[in-house]
């Protein structure tokens, strides 16, 4: 979707259209009933086929319920830092849609080889044949050709939960699917964490799911301000009426970010997620800007880098993942993954 319609959908959503939108997703509810019924039929088949298993490497799957923006590149990246910590060789695998994401990893990780491939099938072989022991699947949850030993689903704790699914709501399927995963984690940017505890008593009141599928909650902090070309120029004075330019899934999410480190109004330059920026868009959003400064996220920033010339004072907003609880936990799961991994090579 492009930006324009992204921002629609998400205001939709939320229920911020009133009768006018109510009366929308009364016109779209035959819509969502043929994708829940397409759904269903999918899911169906793969129960009973099941995904292709790999002999010499482990799968992790990190993915969602929801379309984009609820953490899953910050926390695939994470889990495949506890894996090489803990002794395996972890590979990441993207679906190649969106460079940004595949050079966001490389800079986080840069001692983690970093594959992009549609077909993740495909790629967890390549992977496997490069010298992975153990693949992380950064959006892999409907991806079910491919088995997995650890199925990890993020849930954005500022999503309405359980919602309709697409397209009269964000969700690529609905609440009972979490009955496949072997671990639900929550992730929150301007929630609180009562709110996420809120939510874990939701999806453990989903039939077929349970009260011990929530594993943990991360907070997606916004931490500090970085310039764009060199981290280490220091900010000189307060953050004054920024531009925050962006092209990710939930641009008003990092609006309220960028305002927390901010003095005054916040303006917004949004794109379509995975934009790829030109010199013309640079000229736009300095234009935009005028004499303030702008702010990109880091996934932002590894494009445009290319046109820091033109886009003058820019600073990038670094978040830190926090985790509320369930930290230990999640590392259990994922060390016994590393040991399975080896129990096989024996």
């Amino acid at each position: 979707m492009n930006g324009w319609l992204t921002r629609f959908a998400r205001r939709w959503w939320a229920g911020e259209y009133g009768l006018w939108g109510s009366a929308l997703a009364l016109a779209l509810t035959p819509f969502s009933g043929i994708w829940r019924a397409v759904t269903a039929l999918r899911n169906r088949r793969w129960d009973r086929r099941g995904g292709m298993e790999l002999e010499g490497v482990a799968v992790v799957s990190v993915g969602n319920l929801a379309v984009g923006g609820t953490g899953k590149t910050p926390i695939a990246a994470w889990v495949a830092r506890a894996l090489a910590d803990g002794g395996a060789q972890p590979s990441l695998l993207l679906s190649g849609y969106g460079a940004d994401e595949v050079l966001l990893h490389r800079s986080w990780n840069d001692d983690i080889p970093v594959l992009a491939d549609p077909d993740r099938v495909s790629g967890a072989q390549r992977a496997e044949r490069e010298g992975a022991t153990v693949v992380v699947v950064d959006d892999g949850f409907q991806h079910r050709r491919l088995a997995r030993d650890l199925d990890l689903v993020l849930l954005a704790v500022e999503d309405h939960f359980p919602g309709r699914v697409l397209p009269c709501g964000p969700y690529r399927e609905p609440a009972a699917a979490l009955s496949r995963a072997d671990g639900v984690v929550l992730t929150r940017r301007s929630a609180s964490e009562g709110e996420a505890r809120a939510l874990e008593q939701k999806v453990g009141g989903v039939p077929s799911v349970g009260k011990d599928r929530v594993l943990g909650c991360v907070h997606l902090l916004a931490d500090r301000l970085e310039e764009l070309v060199d981290p280490n120029v220091p900010l000189s004075g307060p953050l004054e009426q920024p531009l925050a330019l962006t092209a990710i899934a939930r641009p008003e999410a990092f609006r309220h970010d960028v305002a927390r480190l901010a003095t005054g109004s916040v303006d917004l330059l949004a794109f379509a997620d995975h934009h790829p920026f030109t010199e013309d868009d640079a000229h736009a959003a300095r234009k935009r800007a005028e004499g303030r400064p702008i702010v990109v996220t880091e996934k932002d920033a590894v494009k445009l880098r290319a046109f820091a010339d033109v886009l003058g004072e820019t600073w990038v907003l670094r978040q830190r993942l926090v985790w509320d609880w369930g930290e230990e936990v999640v590392r259990e799961r994922i060390a016994r993954v590393g040991v399975s991994v080896r129990d096989r090579a024996l």
